[in-house]
């Protein structure tokens, strides 16, 4: 099978070796980027989403992941490489000759915005509190509408919270103070297994949605780490006490704010088999690196 992951950065590289068996073509908007693409095997092609004459590069193939980042800033740059890059892709694979059968989009559960705790899953209707979730709803139609409507099938894949080497965000949990909430998390690796298992086993959905078993409260979960870690328990803020500080954005205040439970039931029952079920066997190894080093910020 030949593929092309546009965007192939921090779950991209993972799933370039995670598909070694596989033509895969790794897309990066810098040059620097590309020797890591190479790195992994894949072959490495510098493009932009936005540029769609640079797109020209890439070569045909079967099945486009479109994993892009708009690097963490606001809705404008948001739409600018989601929504409309997006399109750009699909318009620009859509009219080649040769075009790809199938689109792989991955979205954020940012989209459901408040539940108040409550479970939701695929069914679940979408209310995106900022206007970066709205962008990403947005896309998340673009996905699944427009690019079947030019002849090619479109699947989301709507991640949890990504965590994993380099991204264990240790000392935000055991050096606190740590407010409350719930976390729904994914592992990187997994994240990478999710693509990999809707590229390869091609389930009969339009929408999948990636998280592990087990939702955990942040409390939780840090008192857990520092246990784990033989530190003493962080400091406990609930969401009145960390909203009276006044030094959020509306975003920030927004996120604090938002609560649900992510179920990965559907993916589950398709047959897709976790390598890190819970945090638990997540941040094994940034435990162990903390034991060894003392030190949270190099915790890998």
């Amino acid at each position: 099978m030949k593929l092309a992951i546009l965007g192939c950065g921090y779950v991209g590289l993972e799933l370039c070796r995670q598909l070694a068996d596989h033509d895969v073509t790794g897309v990066r908007r810098s040059e620097s980027g590309l020797a890591d693409v190479e790195a992994t095997g894949a072959r490495a092609v510098r493009a932009d989403v936005t540029d769609p004459e640079s797109l020209a590069a890439v070569p045909d193939v079967d099945v486009v992941v479109f994993a892009a980042s708009s690097g963490g800033r606001g809705a404008d740059a948001a739409r600018a490489v989601f929504v409309d890059g997006l399109r750009t892709a699909i318009d620009h694979f859509a009219a080649r000759e040769d075009p790809p059968e199938r689109l792989v989009y991955t979205s954020s559960t940012g989209v459901y915005g408040d539940h108040g705790g409550d479970w939701v899953d695929e069914e679940t209707d979408l209310d995106p509190t900022t206007e970066k979730t709205r962008v990403l709803a947005e896309a998340e139609r673009v996905a699944r509408e427009e690019a079947t409507e030019r002849g090619i099938d479109g699947t989301v894949v709507r991640f949890a919270g990504l965590y994993g080497p380099e991204r264990y965000r240790l000392e935000r949990y055991v050096e606190g103070p740590v407010t409350e909430g719930y976390l729904n998390m994914i592992h990187r690796e997994d994240a990478a297994g999710v693509l990999r298992f809707v590229v390869e086993e091609r389930p009969p959905d339009d929408l999948l949605l990636a998280v592990d078993d087990e939702p955990v409260s942040k409390w939780a979960l840090a008192d857990w780490l520092a246990d784990e870690c033989g530190v003493e328990r962080p400091e406990k803020r609930t969401k009145e006490e960390r909203l009276e500080a006044g030094d959020l954005s509306e975003a920030a205040r927004r996120r604090v704010l938002t609560s649900k439970r992510c179920s990965n039931a559907r993916l589950r029952e398709r047959g897709y088999a976790f390598a890190y079920p819970t945090y638990r066997e997540g941040y094994r190894a940034a435990v162990e690196s903390y034991r060894e080093t003392g030190d949270a910020d190099t915790a890998t």
